[in-house]
Formats: structure tokens, C-alpha cells, sequence
């Protein structure tokens, strides 16, 4: 078997587009995707990245805020700030958002409007990329003719209806997925392998402080993971699949409160509870010292990843093309050389490390734009 890596950072230009070339584009794209503690933007020109910012937010800054959805009028004037620091004409034609948390929806780009707006507000799941739609709108409606999208949130569903099944008929199944970067990612894979995405069978992995994978069937995600809300392995800050009897048990102690709970299984645990951080460049620096315990720990996280990845083979039936490994943690050799040994009987083994979301949403919107791709309405 045989693993290939990929580097995947996005190459800026060093000089910016000059004004007689600025005449030739057909549309200027901003790109917004938010994560847990920092903001990420991104100025596109038809499909070409034209400037790229990561905007960290400090945690003394997000602690003053109790709920995450208050934390909108700090990003957003952190977002603008930025844009005016480095220079950047607000003349967009389009501003696309990361898609939060709202009910199960198709793969697609989606138009904001007013009713993804309400559920946005009121989501299943609290997480900062809620944000990402409602910042795009907000700062799509200051701009004369502007139109305002989001894509491939993280509920995208796509679950074979067997997949939905669970033993308690009024729990079935849910999938909250990295599905923008690992749709993307898989497309470009195909494409460099001169592959048809619509033919192949993928396992495809994003690694980052939440761990999440899907079978890519044909195109459709038929099986995939419920990554925030502890389905799957345990990551560098969630629970991953525990026995439902203790935590239960756990839930009528006494010990915790309904929010202490789900602080506890999603951003207090797994590395985080283990070795007291969630940075597995950290932890490798303790096995490099000579911790046997990191080491052990580190280990129980790349074997829980092969155990859930090897399990979505019956999906498609024994087939797999191809494992796809991505995410912020596809950097780390160790995890990587401990996941190829583990899951190269399965398939050959690709490696796309770090993310590419913004590209994926500017991509997608051009797409549709040009009529390359259907916009659709949610309702």
C-alpha cells in the first residue's frame, strides 16, 4: 500500500491586482469562515485569492462574552477593521458566510434569506460558525447590489436511510460533519488523479480539534459522522463515543449541571482532559521528552480515528478507492504514520493537510454565479 502527501496552504500573490486588471474580473467574492477562537477572511477575484487574513481572538477577549452568538459585533468590526487595514475596496458583488448550525439540508449553495436567518439564530448546536451567515448578511446589505450565500454547511445530510436508524426510534442519526472542507478536498483530489468525483468510493477524515469523516459514495455522503455532539473518536477536545450508561450516570451525580455536562463532552475533553491540552504539536514535544503517558494517550486517539474510518467500509461494501486525510492535524507526521499503519490493508492513503474553506466557499459561489452550479433556496 502506498500514501501520497499533499500541501495545500494557499498561495497569496505578492502584489495586488492593478486597477487596468481589476477592469477584467467578472465578480469580487468576500469569504468569511469563523472557527472556536479565531476568524478567517478571504477577498477572491472571480476564483483567484487576492488577499487572505487570519484574525485570532485572544481568550480573554471571548470570555467576555457569555454565549457565542454575542461575540457577532466583536468579529464583524474585526473583520471590517482588517479589510480597511489592508486596503481593501468593500465594492463586493458577493459575500459568502461559513453555514451554521440549522436543520439537515442537501449539498448545495444556498442564497441567504430570511427564513436560514431565523434557524441560524436559533441553532441546534452552539458553535462560532453560526456566526459565519449572519456576518455575511450583515455586511452584504451595506453594499449596493450585493448578494449574500452560504454552502455546504455542517448539517449537510446525505445518510443512506439505513444509516438513520439507531435502537431508540425517537433518536435517529444526525450528521454535523466538516462537509465544506471534505467535499472540497475530495473534489480536488479527483481532479489532480484525473478521477470523476461521482465515481469513486472515499473515506475522507478531517482532523482538527474536532475529528469528523464520511463515505463519499458516488458523490453523496452516505454515511458520516455527528461530530458535535460526541459521535465518532475522541479529539483533541471531545469526548468521542462513550458508554450512554455513564454518561447517564454522570448526568444524575449530582457533580455537574446541564451546561457543565456538555462543556464537559464537547471542549473539556478528550486531549484536553488527558494532558491538559488540545495541541498535538504539544503533546508530540512531550513524547519527544520522553512521556510515556502523552504517548499512550496520543495513540488512543490516531487508534480510535482507524477504528471509526475502517468502520465505514460496509457503507459501500468492502470498496474503498481511497483514504483522504485532512484537517489542521494531517500535519503531524506521527498521527499520520500511525493512521497509515492501521488503515493501509483498506486503501492507499492521500494526505491534504490544514483546510481550505475559504476557497471552498469562494469557489462554489463563483460556480453559481456563473451558472455552473444550481442556487438553492432554504425553507
Amino acid at each position: 500500500m502506498q500514501f501520497h502527501f499533499y500541501s495545500l496552504f494557499l498561495q497569496i500573490p505578492k502584489q495586488k491586482l492593478s486597477k487596468t486588471q481589476q477592469t477584467e474580473y467578472i465578480m469580487r467574492i468576500l469569504a468569511i469562515n469563523p472557527g472556536m477562537i479565531s476568524t478567517k477572511v478571504g477577498v477572491f477575484v472571480d476564483e483567484e485569492l487576492e488577499m487572505h487574513a487570519t484574525l485570532n481572538h485572544p481568550f480573554e477577549e471571548l470570555c467576555r462574552y457569555p454565549f457565542i452568538m454575542d461575540e457577532f459585533d466583536y468579529r464583524k468590526e474585526k473583520l471590517l477593521e482588517e479589510l480597511q487595514r489592508q486596503g481593501v475596496d468593500m465594492n463586493f458583488d458577493v459575500v459568502v458566510g461559513r453555514g451554521g448550525l440549522v436543520k439537515p439540508i442537501e449539498s448545495g449553495v444556498y442564497e441567504l434569506n430570511d427564513k436560514v436567518i431565523e434557524d441560524t439564530r436559533h441553532p441546534r448546536l452552539h458553535h462560532a460558525c453560526n456566526l459565519g451567515s449572519l456576518i455575511a448578511l450583515s455586511i452584504a446589505k451595506d453594499i449596493p447590489g450585493c448578494r449574500a450565500f452560504t454552502v455546504d454547511p455542517g448539517v449537510v445530510d446525505e445518510l443512506d436511510d439505513v444509516a438513520r436508524i439507531t435502537g431508540i426510534p425517537e433518536m435517529p442519526h444526525r450528521t454535523i460533519w466538516h462537509a465544506l472542507n471534505q467535499r472540497e478536498i475530495a473534489k480536488r483530489y479527483c481532479k489532480e488523479h484525473g478521477l470523476n468525483y461521482e465515481e469513486q468510493d472515499l473515506i475522507v477524515c478531517h482532523l482538527g480539534s474536532g475529528i469528523s469523516f464520511a463515505m463519499h459514495h458516488h458523490g453523496r455522503a452516505i454515511e458520516c459522522s455527528d461530530a458535535l455532539s460526541g459521535d465518532g473518536p475522541f479529539s483533541p477536545s471531545r469526548a468521542g463515543m462513550i458508554s450512554p450508561v455513564d454518561i447517564i450516570n454522570a448526568c444524575y451525580s449530582g457533580q455537574y449541571t446541564r451546561e457543565e455536562m456538555l462543556r464537559k463532552i464537547n471542549g473539556h475533553s478528550g486531549l484536553t482532559a488527558h494532558l491538559g491540552t488540545n495541541d498535538v504539536r504539544e503533546v508530540e514535544r512531550r513524547i519527544a521528552d520522553g512521556d510515556e503517558h502523552a504517548r499512550l494517550i496520543l495513540d488512543a486517539m490516531i487508534y480510535s480515528v482507524a477504528r471509526r474510518l475502517a468502520s465505514l467500509a460496509p457503507a459501500t461494501n468492502g470498496h474503498v478507492d481511497a483514504i483522504i486525510l485532512t484537517g489542521a492535524i494531517a500535519h503531524s507526521k506521527y498521527v499520520c504514520d500511525g493512521l497509515i499503519r492501521r488503515l493501509q490493508f483498506l486503501a492507499p492513503i492521500f494526505i491534504y493537510p490544514g483546510e481550505d474553506e475559504l476557497t471552498a466557499l469562494a469557489h462554489n459561489v463563483y460556480r453559481a454565479m456563473t451558472g455552473q452550479q444550481e442556487i438553492k433556496e432554504y425553507s
